[in-house]
């Protein structure tokens, strides 16, 4: 790893600047789901027990960045670690004179969680002026939010050089998020299959590009492959396609000849009279799509041919649903890829799940806890995945 980690730093005495992801849906005032604050304690408790004292920073939801905005206040978060026994206080505002005092005040194992981030534009705007007032916040700086991390943002990589390289570290989620997505991408145990899904072939490019010469097979669901089946002159019907990215497909399936990727494109399919739970369901007898029909998942041929890929696999990675799993008729190919990748890491293989619709198909289908890691990062992870820098990430470089 070309990073410290936060069990290589030595905290006692020093003031640590934790980069957190505090980013939680609140309703009445309270946090309603708080997995995110709790997937950073192990980070925070290592450093207070380290003997530490730390100024915690988050942003919360999409303020205007023009000052203080109560809906978007950091004080429940504030409150809930209170709550869990933590000595936390809430800063007067985000960054400033009064906030310095505040910081400088801390004992070891006290927590000063600062106001919302994004109250000031310099945060977004990576401005160094208002990055540089972060970092004389503390001697020592730690990021745990990967789900950030691709974001050039002051509190993420701007502050970042203000510090001495040996007072820089990953906290744990960030260490684990990248020694998964690491293992996929750099040292796979082979064989690598990775099953991508999804609406838009042009949202995944980079990422199919990425993997083509590494996977030794790409499964290709939901609606982007429809583009990639009417682009091979096969008939669509009324299903979703990407009318300007058909020469793009037929490029990205040579390529993947050339490189020795085999791309796999379902055999038969679901198809429905129209977008609705209960339309008329007819499963096709081939890869071509009636004319008056749009599919909505795959069909049992490519269940099967999907799963018997899967099971010869050693590494695998998942990101999009292979239909409409949200309703009941279009969730069956969704649902068993992620039975079969449940049951190939019971047996030893590593399982990634990456991306928002899949870390919700796993939940839908109750096998998260089974899988090897289960990506929070959704736009980072995908980033990563597809080759990309991400700020947050070269920051943190030795």
């Amino acid at each position: 790893m070309g990073f410290q980690s936060v069990r290589d730093l030595d905290v006692k005495g020093h003031r640590v600047f934790l980069r957190a992801d505090l980013n939680v849906p609140l309703k009445d005032g309270k946090i309603s789901d708080a997995t995110r604050v709790q997937e950073t304690l192990p980070t925070l408790k290592c450093l207070l027990d380290g003997g530490a004292s730390v100024v915690l920073a988050s942003h919360l939801g999409r303020p205007e960045g023009k000052g203080y905005e109560a809906a978007y206040s950091a004080a429940p978060v504030a409150a809930w670690l209170r709550e869990q026994g933590f000595d936390c206080r809430l800063a007067s505002y985000v960054n400033g004179a009064a906030v310095e005092a505040e910081a400088a005040a801390l004992k070891p194992g006290q927590v000063l969680l600062l106001e919302n981030l994004r109250f000031e534009k310099g945060e977004t705007k990576n401005n160094p002026e208002f990055a540089a007032s972060l970092a004389r916040l503390a001697d020592t700086y730690v990021n745990d939010a990967f789900g950030s991390a691709h974001r050039a943002h002051a509190s993420v990589s701007g502050m970042v050089a203000d510090f001495p390289k040996d007072r820089v570290a990953a906290g744990f989620l960030m260490e684990k998020e990248l020694k998964a997505l690491g293992k996929v991408l750099h040292n796979p145990e082979k064989p690598l299959v990775v099953i991508f899904g999804g609406a838009k072939v042009s949202d995944k490019i980079e990422l199919i590009q990425n993997f083509l010469g590494k996977a030794d097979a790409i499964l290709i669901g939901g609606a982007m492959s429809y583009t990639f089946l009417k682009a091979q002159g096969y008939e669509i019907g009324k299903s979703l396609c990407e009318e300007d990215k058909l020469e793009m497909s037929l490029d990205l399936l040579k390529q993947a000849q050339a490189k020795g990727t085999r791309l796999l494109l379902p055999l038969d399919h679901v198809a429905a009279t129209e977008f609705k739970e209960d339309a008329d369901c007819a499963i096709t007898v081939d890869q071509n799509i009636p004319a008056d029909r749009m599919a909505l998942d795959i069909g049992p041929e490519t269940v099967a041919a999907y799963a018997a890929e899967i099971r010869a696999a050693k590494t695998l990675l998942w990101n999009g649903p292979m239909g409409v799993f949200e309703m009941a008729p279009f969730a069956s190919g969704t649902l068993t890829v992620a039975e079969e990748l449940a049951d190939a890491a019971d047996k030893g293989a590593f399982v990634l799940v990456g991306g928002g619709d899949s870390v919700a198909a796993v939940n839908k289908a109750g096998v998260a806890s089974r899988m090897s890691h289960v990506s929070t990062g959704g736009g980072a992870s995908l980033e990563f995945l597809s080759g990309l820098e991400l700020p947050g990430v070269t920051a943190l470089q030795r």
